[in-house]
């Protein structure tokens, strides 16, 4: 089942005439990431460096559904909007997962996985793309949004 504050939030990403093409892609997985309480979020520009991809996305997840639960999300609103991965790998085993979307690259690892790895070490000298602080999930917002709401003040 899909979420409509997901669904519209994605698609004013994707639209947003700020982001050209494929940064629009980045920043909407980032967004979902970052709403699915991902954590050490990294948009790496290798546009110039790499003829795999445009950019690179680093993050790290708490556990296996989490991390799953953010290429669902990614996936299921990018084929909405007509974005269809080139592979999606690692998801059964969890640790590193995997979307190839073309010009964007995510990487979603569990923390032991991404130390191993450590590709934060062999691409840093990649420029990184700042992330809006508006994209990160807030429970900030929401107690503000209740209290502002004379309706729920009575509980």
């Amino acid at each position: 089942m899909s979420n409509p504050f997901i669904e519209s939030e994605i698609k004013k990403i994707l639209e947003d005439k700020t982001l050209e093409f494929p940064k629009n892609i980045a920043m909407a997985s980032a967004w979902i990431i970052a709403n699915f309480k991902g954590v050490n979020i990294k948009v790496l520009d290798v546009a110039g460096s790499s003829s795999l991809c445009d950019f690179n996305i680093i993050a790290s997840a708490e556990n296996t559904i989490q991390a799953r639960s953010m290429v669902e999300e990614i996936l299921t609103n990018f084929r909405k909007n007509d974005i269809v991965p080139l592979s999606v790998e690692g998801v059964r085993d969890g640790e590193w997962m995997l979307l190839d979307l073309g010009d964007v690259i995510v990487h979603i690892f569990q923390e032991v996985a991404r130390d191993v790895f450590d590709l934060d070490n062999l691409w840093s000298e990649f420029p990184h793309v700042e992330i809006p602080q508006d994209y990160y999930f807030s429970h900030a917002e929401i107690d503000s949004a209740k209290k502002d709401d004379p309706a729920d003040n009575y509980f």
